[in-house]
């Protein structure tokens, strides 16, 4: 069973790593373009905040949350309105990104056993929504480590990422319109400090993807192209995959093109 306090904690810090990135950058730190296209520093941060409250909302009242999609001028834009509602000058956005996570901490650690909240298209336990939020605060600020040109140190926190990277599998097949595969893959990631692979995954499988933890951390995320990252696909299953995972919720992003400009 989840440690959920564990995983909070997690969570916290992770949150608390990019508040450090952010928290004394000058005004034009925080218009620095990132690599999603059209968005700031800013509005990596605001996004996080907007998803904070939209999840929060799930946890305490469906009827809001619900409401909150089904008024959207554009549903497409969903995402992008969102974040572009929460923007405000900085020391006002770093507040509500604040106490905002906070809240949403404290709700998540109240939510009854087995209880499950809606989120798009899906529902969460609050172990899962809290693996998220970690997932999106890591993946966002390594948008805002690049506008920066920051290089972050990796931690044992990616292996909620690479988990959830990993239980995912199905969603990104599906999310580009691509029939869910049944047969198993097993994944052998290395830990950032080294030590005893992180394994997910049959051992018996004949499909297979090893590599560093990072990599396929940025990977799932769609951080990077796979072009750049040193993992290995076996089986054609596995292969597939590398071009379609996807950790998060909604329809597929824009994957980022190879350093080189060249698509494999």
């Amino acid at each position: 069973m989840v440690d959920l306090n564990a995983l909070l904690a997690d969570l916290a810090a992770e949150s608390e790593q990019l508040d450090a990135l952010v928290a004394d950058l000058p005004p034009a730190g925080w218009e620095r373009p990132t690599p999603a296209p059209g968005w700031t520093v800013a509005h990596q941060v605001a996004h996080l905040a907007w998803t904070d409250h939209v999840a929060h909302l799930a946890a305490t009242d469906e009827s809001a949350f619900f409401a909150s999609v089904t008024s959207a001028p554009d549903p497409s834009r969903l995402v992008e309105d969102g974040a572009e509602s929460f923007l405000a000058p900085p020391p006002a956005l770093l507040a509500r990104w604040r106490a905002g996570r906070s809240a949403l901490a404290g709700t998540l650690a109240a939510v009854p056993p087995g209880q499950k909240m809606p989120w798009y298209g899906t529902s969460m336990s609050p172990a899962s929504m809290a693996t998220a939020r970690l997932m999106e605060t890591w993946a966002h600020g390594e948008d805002v480590a690049d506008a920066l040109g920051v290089r972050r140190t990796p931690t044992a926190r990616l292996r909620h990422v690479a988990h959830l990277g990993f239980r995912t599998l199905g969603h990104g097949f599906a999310a580009h319109g691509r029939a869910v595969p049944t047969a198993p893959v097993r994944v052998e990631l290395t830990p950032p400090a080294g030590g005893e692979p992180w394994v997910f995954g049959p051992a018996d499988a004949a499909d297979r993807v090893t590599g560093p933890a990072l990599d396929f951390c940025l990977l799932v995320t769609q951080r990077r192209h796979r072009a750049d990252l040193a993992l290995m696909a076996t089986g054609p299953v596995a292969d597939e995959w590398l071009d379609v995972a996807q950790a998060f919720a909604g329809p597929p992003g824009d994957k980022r093109e190879p350093a080189d400009g060249v698509p494999s």
